[in-house]
């Protein structure tokens, strides 16, 4: 799968994690910042992630920032994008098996490095249902 990455300077660290663990798992990864733990105005990060998933030039994205919830805010104003804002594995799961979920967006300060792992890992797992939710998604007007 193909997944696009951003952060601002409060998810640097666990961006750089979860690049590795999804290389390790086969994917292809682009990073689109930031390069360091300096503080930078994270739209300018988030928007380009968004922007390319919404393009279809990645299946996926992820967005990370201090809470999660800016980055979640500007990706999702971008047309054709589903942010789930996640803060454990069940909300993952529920973001992608009802909502269809293109994108998700973690907080570094809101939870530990294994359970950002877990939430990744079961995103990218779980399956779109359909059904009754996929006629609504596609009523949404963005």
């Amino acid at each position: 799968m193909k997944i696009a990455i951003g952060s601002d300077h409060a998810g640097f660290v666990y961006k750089e994690k979860i690049k590795t663990f999804l290389s390790g798992l086969g994917h292809e990864v682009r990073d689109f910042g930031t390069s360091s733990d300096e503080p930078v105005d994270y739209p300018q990060f988030i928007r380009p992630v968004a922007e390319a998933v919404a393009r279809g030039e990645f299946e996926r994205g992820i967005v990370l920032g201090g809470s999660g919830n800016g980055e979640a805010m500007v990706a999702y104003r971008i047309r054709g994008i589903r942010c789930a804002l996640c803060w454990n594995p069940e909300s993952a799961r529920l973001g992608r098996a009802h909502n269809n979920a293109n994108m998700i967006s973690l907080g570094q300060r809101m939870m530990p490095e294994e359970t950002a792992l877990d939430i990744v890992r079961v995103w990218l797992e779980t399956p779109f249902d359909g059904g009754r939710h996929e006629r609504r998604l596609e009523q949404i007007d963005y």
